[in-house]
């Protein structure tokens, strides 16, 4: 089939009204090619994710329970609400964890990086979509359908409670709902006519809760058990500054004994040096690993060659989701980054951020078609992989 015809299929197919609100895309006759190298390396990055998970899930518990360090419950609870802290400590979510794992990777010239996780993630709909416009996709042309419906029962009825903050992806999540059949269906978020057993996937960011009209009913049904509801309601693992963590030098034996030594390492070559902009005064004698800092306003008088850094957001905040709040030090005037520096030092105790070492992609090319000219067009950019990772309920 030449190129022409497939990118006319392609856009055939496409749902009336897109599967982003307000977004269009360039469409590409063909998906983009992975060496079989890199495809054998994500087939098996899903149950060493999890795995980090499950460990930073038990290492934020020990915290709050005094077997491990109280820093890590502090950084991992700073600037949230009692209500948040009692609600992901609740017994009733102890064993749950997000079943829904998407990591963001860079392909650079030194392989690739994870850069964030994200387990409440938008894309699951358009990916599904995507795996069926195009042949030869890795997961095959149902994996994303029948990975997304394999994390709730068989029999479960399934709401998807997309709230105003994601509206954007409210069409992609109803294309979703129509191609999994009558279990499925999308709400919005005062939706409260829930069933004995219902499930609910929870499409929302913790910090909205004030806006989410239904949030108290669905929180409370499911502390009793009377429903289901994923990704549970732990806003210390929808924080990026678990990559802080990670690279603590306090916690490498608590990494190596629960994650082992293989995935350790595995994942000390993918994840980039991770900081915490934490400004509390260090001894006289003491630098921050890795960077030769003694205090954290000295970063904003690194040149411009030595900032191969980004800040960002590390959770719970409007700006932490869509690149809203990365700043790239390289791409910064001295100003603009220093003024970077200065607001993430000042919302620690709000709003904590992270310093990450930057990881440049490598430039690739790949064919778009133009439907005003009749062709191909080269182009040439960066790209980031989102594979998605979905953990079975098997009971």
């Amino acid at each position: 089939m030449d190129a022409s015809t497939k990118a006319h299929q392609i856009l055939d197919r496409l749902p009336k009204g897109g599967l982003f609100a307000g977004h269009q895309w360039r469409i590409t006759p063909a998906p983009f090619p992975l060496e079989p190298k890199l495809t054998k390396e994500l087939e098996s990055l899903g149950r060493i994710l999890l795995k980090f998970y499950q460990a930073a899930d038990l290492l934020y518990r020990q915290s709050a329970m005094k077997k491990q360090p109280n820093w890590i419950a502090e950084w991992l609870e700073r600037g949230k609400p009692q209500s948040v802290i009692e609600l992901q400590r609740d017994q009733a979510f102890k064993t749950q964890l997000p079943r829904v794992i998407r990591p963001d990777i860079l392909l650079t010239e030194e392989g690739w990086h994870i850069t964030e996780l994200d387990s409440v993630p938008g894309g699951i709909g358009l990916t599904g979509w995507l795996n069926n416009a195009y042949e030869n996709v890795i997961g095959d042309r149902m994996g994303m359908l029948n990975g997304f419906s394999g994390i709730f029962r068989p029999t479960d009825t399934v709401h998807i409670m997309v709230s105003e903050e994601s509206a954007t992806y409210l069409p992609e999540m109803e294309w979703l709902s129509r191609q999994l059949g009558d279990r499925f269906s999308v709400c919005d978020s005062t939706f409260t006519n829930f069933k004995e057993g219902d499930s609910v996937y929870r499409f929302f960011e913790l910090f909205d809760l004030p806006n989410i009209e239904a949030s108290d009913f669905l929180f409370a049904a499911a502390r009793k058990k009377s429903i289901q509801i994923t990704a549970p309601p732990k806003s210390y693992l929808e924080e990026k500054m678990l990559f802080a963590l990670f690279w603590n030098r306090n916690l490498k034996e608590f990494w190596q004994r629960e994650l082992g030594i293989k995935y350790t390492r595995q994942l000390e070559k993918v994840i980039p040096e991770t900081w915490i902009i934490d400004p509390t005064p260090l001894p006289p004698h003491a630098a921050i690993p890795g960077l030769e800092l003694t205090q954290w306003g000295q970063l904003a008088d690194l040149s411009q060659k030595n900032r191969q850094l980004i800040l960002k957001l590390s959770g719970f905040n409007e700006r932490s989701w869509g690149s809203r709040s990365v700043r790239l030090g390289a791409d910064l005037p001295q100003t603009e980054w220093a003024e970077a520096v200065e607001l993430a030092i000042f919302e620690f105790d709000t709003s904590p951020w992270i310093l990450q070492r930057y990881k440049k992609p490598r430039t690739v090319q790949h064919d778009w078609f133009n439907f005003e000219t009749e062709s191909t067009i080269p182009m040439k950019g960066r790209v980031r992989l989102c594979p998605y990772y979905f953990v079975p309920r098997l009971n």
